[in-house]
């Protein structure tokens, strides 16, 4: 979706600033975070791309006012109240005011819910596009879920790769199911996308789904 979230390419923001020995959690209470959206994945609810999508659609002041587990805590608790596995009166107390329904999540579950899954999946066609060809961003402004940057749209690059196709992030969020979708790695040169302004030699690699792209 078109939102504050979508920072690439954007200026204002400052530098960032990385934290030497940056630790793993800041406050106990961010691993406590991080174990719920575990516990979550646990249940199947929601798949990464609606979270995803849950974060993308915080408010503006939220977003850009909000630390990385403040954005997941603010994640689980409006897909908790959206898929009606809690009440805002229990989030507001710390408790459910019945048990949850079985099964419960166990220490057994972790290694099975942090591995890494797959999201390739077969086609019934071939790629429409082969490394080399040149290629324009679809200029769309999707109110639901994209993995197209905005500062990519309506600009050309260069098939870089082609993968295999992979489950369709946008269709997921839409409740429409997988819809696999051939994946591109795409070059996009710096003053293509940035014009005089950029810096000499710089270019940008986005992986692309081919919906997103069309014939330069």
């Amino acid at each position: 979706m078109d939102g504050v979230h979508d920072l690439g390419g954007m200026e204002g923001y400052g530098p960032v600033r990385a934290e030497r020995d940056e630790p793993v959690f800041h406050h106990p209470w961010e691993g406590r975070v991080y174990a719920l959206n575990t516990a979550m994945s646990a249940r199947g609810v929601w798949n990464i791309d609606i979270g995803r999508f849950a974060i993308e659609s915080l408010p503006p002041r939220v977003y850009t006012s909000s630390s990385y587990y403040e954005l997941w805590l603010a994640k689980l608790e409006k897909l908790v109240l959206q898929y009606h596995l809690a009440e805002a009166d229990e989030l507001e107390r710390g408790h459910a005011d019945v048990p949850g329904p079985e099964p419960r999540f166990t220490a057994a579950d972790v290694a099975r819910v942090l591995a890494r899954g797959s999201f390739v999946r077969g086609a019934e066609w071939g790629p429409r596009f082969a490394a080399g060809d040149r290629v324009r961003a679809s200029n769309i402004h999707p109110r639901s879920h994209t993995r197209l940057p905005r500062y990519v749209r309506n600009h050309v690059g260069v098939v870089e790769r082609v993968h295999d196709p992979n489950v369709f992030p946008d269709s997921m969020v839409r409740g429409d199911g997988p819809q696999p979708q051939w994946l591109y790695t795409v070059r996009f040169d710096g003053e293509e996308l940035w014009g005089g302004d950029a810096e000499p030699d710089m270019a940008v690699s986005v992986n692309a789904f081919e919906p997103y792209l069309e014939s330069a």
